[in-house]
């Protein structure tokens, strides 16, 4: 079987001795299209000419983005550079390029190097990041200062905690800011992101400046292949020794620079860069511009979608009342179709006297989540209107404006069970799960 491949190499002189070295000598590829730039080659590869492509790190707009594009039109990916040049080498890896040879290499290496990538699939040629980690001072401490004892953080082997809930506002944004803040505040390196792709409000809840909004730039960054994780740290606010922040896009008609390939790539950097990253995602789950497009069109929701794909723990935050309650009980049906295998933990913000009954509010929203949803053991977080006004007047956390909340005290618990820290009785008191109804 003869592998069909396509070239977009900038040095003509070089592309034409390799197709002539292709066509002479029965190697198992065979070049179908000489490409003079990235659309010719896109455009060929969605034709469904070939199966590979041989292309040069000096390919004018190559980016993750089109590589992606790629990998969709069933393409694998082999990428040349100039010899001795590490850096354009860097840049591909980066991208996430898996064969990387120099240009000079012979015919029958490049060849074997496509067949490699074909029997891989176009996927498994074009992977993870492979990131740059600098220098360990350009990361968060694993720990608080008093503590600095303990191991650094491994690459790669931090947390990632995803803030997920239905429509109608039930606090996401407000649980992802004090969850992360609460981590900060036990001594857990802590990166907040705000991947909201209807309109992020971090930014303005705790006060900073957001003309130049940082998970924008990482994402362009990791699309150019230029993220590692020195750059992610440059590019997120500290706000204490052990909290930074990526901030978000507070227009929503800048959601299109959020793309799900470079989200991919930065969370992947976090993990490196922090023991806990906390995004804040958006609301909807819907995937209808996959089904409208018959190309691979932007996905307004791909960011949320990459968030929680990505995410070792999901917290799913619905208000405590009959209508938000409803609409928790159908977002986690969808949620549990993207990412069956995530683990879910339900969060009940707002808790009250009044929306759902004369008595306790938490036994009674715990037994209907268990009947209509299977959910067992959710997390109950007070409704605290003083120090919530407080803290959206400060522009800071709950921690910094209202250390006594029973809304902190119970997400306080919450971020402490997400590490494993065993917190003061005292500290316990407000806000644990509440057993569910045997009614």
């Amino acid at each position: 079987m003869t592998i069909g491949v396509l070239t977009a190499i900038g040095d003509t002189g070089r592309e034409a001795a390799l197709v002539s070295s292709l066509e002479r000598r029965d190697l198992g590829v065979r070049v179908v299209r000489r490409c003079i730039d990235l659309p010719d080659l896109l455009a060929a590869a969605a034709a469904g000419s070939a199966q590979a492509v041989v292309l040069s790190a000096d390919l004018r707009r190559l980016d993750r983005d089109a590589l992606t594009r790629l990998a969709i039109a069933g393409v694998a990916v082999v990428g040349l550079v100039a010899p001795g040049d590490e850096e354009a080498e860097r840049r591909l890896r980066q991208l996430g390029l898996t064969h990387v040879l120099p240009a000079d290499a012979p015919p029958e290496e490049i060849s074997a190097a496509v067949l490699a990538a074909v029997e891989a699939g176009p996927i498994g040629t074009i992977t993870g990041p492979a990131l740059g980690f600098g220098d360990p001072a350009d990361a968060l401490p694993l720990t608080a200062p008093a503590a600095q004892e303990e191991e650094p953080l491994a690459p790669g082997s931090g947390l990632l905690v995803a803030v997920w809930g239905p429509a109608g506002a039930p606090g996401r944004t407000t649980t992802a800011i004090t969850v992360a803040t609460e981590l900060a505040d036990l001594g857990s390196s802590t990166l907040l992101v705000d991947a909201d792709s209807y309109g992020g409000v971090v930014a303005q809840l705790l006060g900073l400046l957001d003309e130049a909004p940082g998970l924008a730039a990482a994402c362009r960054a990791a699309n150019a292949g230029a993220l590692d994780v020195p750059a992610l740290a440059q590019l997120a606010r500290t706000l204490s020794p052990t909290l930074r922040v990526l901030t978000g896009i507070s227009r929503a008609d800048r959601w299109p620079e959020l793309r799900p390939a470079a989200l991919e790539v930065v969370l992947a950097a976090a993990r490196s860069l922090s023991a806990v990253t906390v995004v804040d995602c958006g609301f909807s789950l819907e995937q209808d511009e996959e089904l409208v497009y018959d190309v691979a069109a932007p996905r307004r929701n791909g960011a949320t979608t990459a968030a929680l794909e990505a995410a070792d723990v999901v917290l799913a935050v619905g208000s405590a009342d009959p209508v938000g309650l409803q609409r928790l009980v159908r977002g986690l049906g969808e949620l549990r179709e993207l990412v069956p295998g995530a683990e879910v933990r339900v969060v009940i913000n707002r808790v009250r006297r009044g929306p759902t009954g004369p008595g306790q509010p938490e036994p009674e929203i715990a037994a209907a989540l268990e009947r209509y949803a299977g959910v067992v053991n959710p997390w109950f977080v007070p409704l605290d209107i003083a120090g919530l006004d407080a803290a959206l007047a400060a522009g800071r956390a709950l921690v910094e404006v209202a250390p006594e909340s029973s809304a902190r005290a119970a997400l306080r618990g919450l971020a402490a069970s997400l590490v494993g820290v065993t917190l003061p009785e005292r500290s316990r008191r407000r806000g644990r799960r509440a057993a569910p109804s045997r009614s």
